[in-house]
């Protein structure tokens, strides 16, 4: 696989509930509790952390986290996670704090992509490409691939309706209305223009994908991620030599999510009507096409290794992935508990079950609990998700802005971060930019920090 930076923002839903009837928290004094612990007098609730990460409070009062760069889809699995864990000690100290203060609230903290009166809130990806690809061409061939890479990718969603309740696979396919946008609040679209790269501007661009669910399964993080990259690939390549184009794409989102089957046909340009397994199916043949004959990593060989595994299990029978997928995973649970109570997807319970999957407090949420009972596949451990939360990657930019945090805390200086600057407030005013993500060691900066 070329070497490729990578990285998610996750914003999490958040919820207040009083105990008892006793007095009740707003959003606002919610997540001025869960913040207390990490905010600062210069930086506010918005801050860089030790691994390189950047935890901060986004719009709509949402705490949302964005891993460091990674170069790795492994470590970007930890990564994502450890900012779970990073949401947890907060929520801990938050309960801890209101309990202080006679304040008997609970606070509820959710990796998911919509609320209860049918907001959404995302899971962004971003990936540096290369900027002499044409854009346009970059998204006419990425939007059948997102549109149909839900089969997999989506976190599934208890949707009501007027026809009753239905179970759909991904949460945020009900909310894109563009193909191509430049919003992620309103209008969103397939494809985002969003262009930061944090980099070389003449060199890289960033392409922004709002389009997919926050996951809590490391197997569909790890495979919606590579499947991605493996596929940016070959679109810098001019690899792509099929014609996937949707006569409808935004349409056709919401009609492949409808189908839990995944036997819906979906109507191309060129008229031919394919299932969305199909259509990936065929970008898999292209990859391994594309590889073949390479000296493939094994990071490659085990993505398209999944890829395969996974939409031959779809074809097949998409409800055998329960250990895998998260929208099936989750299905499972709400299938058999409405069994055993005797209730059908209407009853106000299997809400509170969708919701509860999501829930990132390890003793609560459904997902963990699954995990406790050996129910679902993992590919990392506890041990490298604890050692993410206070360590970078060791091969990108991330290393140098760790080890620059460091510095000024243990020696109590007051710095400035962002993702392409390192700043030392002191009487130079010394700022340090760093442009290459790819570099986890930058001389200057080893020269200030050695010069203290």
């Amino acid at each position: 696989m070329k070497r490729r930076i990578f990285g998610l923002e996750n914003e999490y839903g958040l919820i207040s509930s009083s105990a008892g009837g006793r007095v009740s928290l707003s959003v606002e004094s919610a997540l001025g509790y869960l913040f207390e612990k990490v905010v600062s007098k210069q930086r506010g609730t918005n801050d860089f952390l030790r691994n390189g990460a950047r935890l901060y409070q986004d719009t709509g009062c949402h705490p949302e986290y964005a891993t460091p760069e990674c170069d790795d889809i492994l470590d970007l699995v930890a990564h994502d996670k450890a900012g779970e864990r990073h949401l947890e000690d907060l929520l801990l100290s938050a309960e801890r704090k209101l309990r202080e203060n006679g304040i008997y609230c609970e606070i509820y903290v959710f990796k998911n992509n919509t609320d209860s009166v049918g907001n959404t809130y995302g899971c962004h990806e971003n990936y540096l490409v290369e900027r002499s690809v044409n854009f346009h061409k970059l998204a006419e061939q990425l939007i059948p691939f997102f549109v149909t890479r839900q089969v997999y990718a989506g976190a599934g969603k208890i949707l009501k309706t007027r026809m009753g309740n239905h179970y759909y696979l991904s949460q945020r396919a009900q909310h894109i209305y563009q193909e191509i946008s430049g919003a992620t609040t309103s209008s969103r679209g397939i494809i985002n223009t969003r262009d930061e790269p944090h980099a070389d501007e003449e060199k890289y661009r960033r392409l922004h994908v709002i389009v997919g669910d926050s996951n809590m399964s490391e197997f569909v993080t790890h495979l919606k991620v590579g499947t991605t990259a493996l596929v940016l690939s070959m679109v810098e390549d001019g690899y792509i030599k099929r014609d996937f184009s949707l006569e409808d794409p935004v349409r056709a989102i919401k009609e492949i999510s409808h189908d839990i089957s995944c036997r819906r046909r979906v109507r191309l340009k060129r008229g031919k009507e394919l299932t969305a397994v199909e259509v990936q199916q065929g970008y898999l043949e292209m990859a391994l096409s594309y590889y073949q004959g390479q000296d493939m990593s094994p990071q490659t060989k085990d993505i398209l290794d999944r890829w395969e595994y996974v939409l031959t299990r779809l074809e097949d029978d998409p409800f055998s992935l329960s250990r895998e997928l998260d929208w099936v995973i989750k299905h499972e649970l709400i299938t058999k508990y409405c069994e055993r109570k005797e209730i059908s997807f209407d009853d106000p319970r299997v809400f509170m079950l969708d919701l509860q999957y999501h829930n990132i407090k390890r003793t609560r949420g459904l997902y963990y609990l699954l995990i406790r009972d050996g129910l679902v596949e993992r590919l990392i451990s506890d041990e490298i998700i604890e050692n993410a939360m206070t360590t970078p990657p060791q091969t990108t930019r991330a290393k140098i802005r760790s080890d620059f945090i460091k510095f000024a805390q243990e020696k109590n200086k007051s710095y400035d971060v962002g993702w392409s600057y390192l700043k030392l407030n002191d009487r130079y005013q010394r700022t340090i930019l760093c442009k290459d993500p790819f570099k986890p060691y930058d001389p200057r900066v080893e020269e200030l920090i050695n010069s203290y």
